[in-house]
């Protein structure tokens, strides 16, 4: 495995790979999650590349870019593990300079959900990631589900920039006891822990109602709110996959998400239905 930091070494060594390669972008802190979408990478493509870099761009004043977890030593030795040809490992400078071209996330879908109370945040995701993508020139980009927002955006913005890559949505890797992985999880007390796993139960109920041919997307978060109580809900909200609103629950086409506020830890989580 090669670790390599400078931009244009990389695409150097990349250009001499006549192989498909996989790309999963990563801001570090890895866990499973992430190895699953290495995994998903290895078995449809020949060549894998992983990225770690906390984007700073992404981060609004006042939220976690400072404490966000960084274990760039575990993390080469678990891409190591799992048959990685390359792990990309930048410096900001080497991804951005004081006067940036920048891309600006969609009037609409970039500014609901994570987007009303983080604005800006999709369009630091959205630059990074074309950067990302312009540097790798992958086949195959790899992002998890559970961030689904930030999937949606990043298929609009290879739809729309017209860029020579295929994303693959992975699904979500849980804990045993349903809580979605996240690097932010380690920020949770024992008790708080607890309290999270309310957002997978309330996931877990509109699956349940569904079964039940309760269809209304208002009954749907009324249920979904006792459940939730007495965190701070950020929003729930029942989208279709396109993120439109909706009445009710397609079959096949919607997306449940959930954000709340478990002790001062901002969780996401969803269900596609």
């Amino acid at each position: 495995m090669k670790i390599i930091s400078d931009v244009n070494e990389l695409k150097t060594y990349l250009k001499t790979q006549k192989k498909t390669i996989g790309f999963v972008p990563t801001m570090g802190a890895l866990h499973d999650g992430h190895l699953s979408l290495i995994k998903e990478a290895k078995k449809g493509c020949e060549f894998v590349v992983v990225s770690i870099f906390v984007n700073p761009t992404q981060f609004l004043a006042g939220e976690d870019l400072d404490k966000y977890p960084s274990r760039n030593d575990a993390d080469i030795k678990i891409c190591s593990f799992a048959g990685v040809d390359v792990v990309f490992l930048p410096q900001r400078e080497d991804i951005y300079s004081s006067d940036e071209v920048s891309i600006k996330s969609p009037n609409v879908r970039g500014f609901v959900l994570e987007g009303a109370t983080r604005p800006g945040h999709f369009d630091g995701v959205l630059t990074v990631v074309n950067k990302l993508f312009n540097i790798v020139n992958p086949d195959y980009a790899y992002f998890g589900k559970k961030d689904a927002q930030q999937l949606n955006l990043i298929s609009l913005m290879v739809k729309q920039l017209f860029l020579d890559v295929i994303i693959i949505p992975v699904d979500t890797v849980r804990e045993s006891d349903g809580l979605a992985l996240s690097s932010r999880n380690i920020y949770l007390s024992k008790e708080e822990r607890l309290e999270a796993l309310k957002i997978s139960r309330s996931l877990h109920e509109a699956s349940k109602m569904l079964q039940k041919n309760i269809y209304n997307s208002k009954e749907v978060k009324i249920e979904m709110k006792k459940i939730l109580a007495p965190l701070e809900i950020g929003y729930i909200e029942i989208l279709n996959r396109d993120f439109e609103m909706i009445k009710s629950i397609e079959v096949g086409n919607t997306i449940v998400l959930v954000e709340a506020l478990v002790g001062s830890t901002r969780l996401l989580d969803n269900i596609w239905l």
